[in-house]
């Protein structure tokens, strides 16, 4: 077996007993694909079974000129998965970066919007153009519903279950979970329907796909990343944001406003709560303000009783 043998069996592994979304597999694949470029380039003719730690940690060292910290740790993280499966079906005995350190990055807090750069966003849409009532609509349901991008552009008509006042996502790893959905965000997703969707030729196959492009097919990642980076530009707000900054947000309007931890978890589709700690914003005002409402100590009058 060659590289590629191999990388497609881990690809299969991946998918079939691990459960996880193409867009995740093709990230570990891209890890592997670029040692096997680093191989090609110095003459190493080497397979995934042979290859040494040694030779692992130079294409590492080589990375790590081109790439932050953030993104050299996902490399190495990824080929220990990779070399892990390898031990795993018994291919070899040893993983080649388990002496490899993975560089310290630090908690990166997410960017967010304030409400009001949300609410001048989405009124920036022009709702002359054939795209504006879609365009509102999914940004309504991003920030309403704290979406992943991915799990937007897969939302179903079939999935919309207005009635009870929830949506269906399938999210990382197919699983699927049901998230409330507000009646301002069920009215735009009624308007875009009732309006340009339903004058636009649906492509055969995509006749229950929620967002639909120009020619009628499901929308790419790519183009809701441009639709938002373009109404940045037009309101003049200087900051770097993409859809997930949209998820950010609706995590920490919901923490500030004194919805709990827990609930956001569920709402958000993470397996662990520590990621939703993570995920959330927190500024010290706000946390200076939860210790001054809530903690005993805080109240001199009851104390001075």
């Amino acid at each position: 077996m060659n590289w590629d043998s191999y990388i497609k069996s881990y690809q299969s592994y991946l998918k079939i007993e691990r459960g996880l979304s193409k867009n995740t597999i093709e990230n570990y694949s891209f890890d592997i694909e670029r040692l096997c470029l680093f191989l090609d380039q110095n003459n190493s003719f080497v397979s995934p079974i042979t290859i040494g730690g040694e030779l692992v940690q130079q294409f590492i060292y080589s990375v790590s000129k081109e790439v932050n910290p953030r993104s050299q740790a996902r490399i190495i993280s990824g080929l220990k998965s990779f070399f892990s499966y390898l031990i795993f079906e018994e291919y070899r005995t040893d993983n080649p970066l388990e002496l490899i350190e993975t560089p310290k990055t630090g908690r990166k807090l997410p960017d967010i919007l304030a409400v009001d750069e949300i609410d001048r966003l989405i009124e920036a849409i022009d709702l002359t153009t054939n795209e504006g009532e879609r365009n509102r609509a999914m940004l309504e349901t991003l920030y309403g519903c704290g979406l992943r991008v991915s799990e937007l552009v897969a939302l179903k008509i079939s999935d919309l279950f207005f009635e009870e006042g929830f949506i269906k996502i399938t999210g990382k790893g197919n699983k699927q979970r049901f998230v409330p959905i507000s009646e301002i965000t069920q009215k735009y997703i009624q308007l875009y329907r009732e309006t340009s969707r339903n004058h636009s030729g649906i492509q055969k196959g995509f006749e229950d796909t929620l967002f639909l492009n120009r020619r009628g097919r499901q929308l790419t990642r790519a183009m809701i990343f441009t639709i938002i980076k373009n109404l940045a530009i037009k309101i003049d707000l200087n900051k770097t944001i993409s859809p997930h900054t949209l998820r950010h947000s609706f995590a920490t309007h919901l923490l500030e406003n004194g919805a709990d931890l827990r609930s956001i978890q569920l709402m958000l589709g993470h397996e662990s709560i520590t990621t939703t700690e993570i995920y959330v914003h927190l500024d010290r005002k706000f946390l200076t303000e939860v210790l001054h409402s809530f903690h005993p100590r805080n109240n001199f009058d009851s104390l001075e009783k």
